[in-house]
């Protein structure tokens, strides 16, 4: 399916799953020698990210644990935004950690996220994302190691990626097409 309709908006085929499923194989096989002996935990973010990882870890070959997570934001009591990861099930303690997500848009629930995983005592994060908005981030790393696709500002569905939580089972990546009026 080339094109798709959702709630009256019209997206097209950005990124077509052999294309996904090739560059998560070389992504594979550089987890495996920079991680060969580390027995590194792959963090997964959810909702977005359960079919890059299920592919994902597919392909690593090396021993490593696995475990899903939850960001819940909350107003606290001077309305300052604070992230809690829910689900980790593990103790991290001196474990290098491999957080991957679907997508990496303005960066403040990765930042989240890596903040709470750092009070967790972590010897190391990297960061796995299946895409990235390069023209939409405000906020710096130096640990995302791996990118699957920088793309532009586009509104992307499929492979994960939802709107309103429709279409996480597409197995291509759809960038919605605006409207000519």
């Amino acid at each position: 399916m080339k094109y798709l309709t959702v709630d009256n908006l019209e997206f097209e085929i950005m990124i077509d799953h052999d294309q996904i499923q090739k560059r998560i194989r070389l992504i594979g096989i550089d987890l495996n020698m920079r991680f060969e002996n580390k027995h590194p935990v792959f963090i997964g973010v959810l909702n977005g990210c359960f079919m890059f990882m299920s592919d994902l870890m597919k392909q690593v070959v090396i021993p490593s644990e696995l475990s899903f997570v939850k960001l819940a934001s909350y107003k606290g009591v001077e309305q300052q935004d604070i992230a809690e990861l829910i689900g980790v099930g593990m103790d991290l303690t001196g474990r290098d950690v491999i957080i991957v997500e679907d997508i990496i848009d303005s960066g403040h629930s990765l930042k989240h996220t890596m903040e709470a995983l750092e009070k967790l005592g972590v010897a190391s994060i990297s960061v796995c994302a299946l895409l990235m908005k390069p023209a939409n981030l405000q906020v710096q790393f130096d640990n995302i190691m791996y990118i699957g696709f920088e793309i532009e500002k586009e509104f992307v569905i499929g492979y994960g990626l939802d709107y309103n939580g429709q279409c996480r089972n597409l197995p291509d990546i759809y960038q919605h097409i605006p409207s000519k009026s």
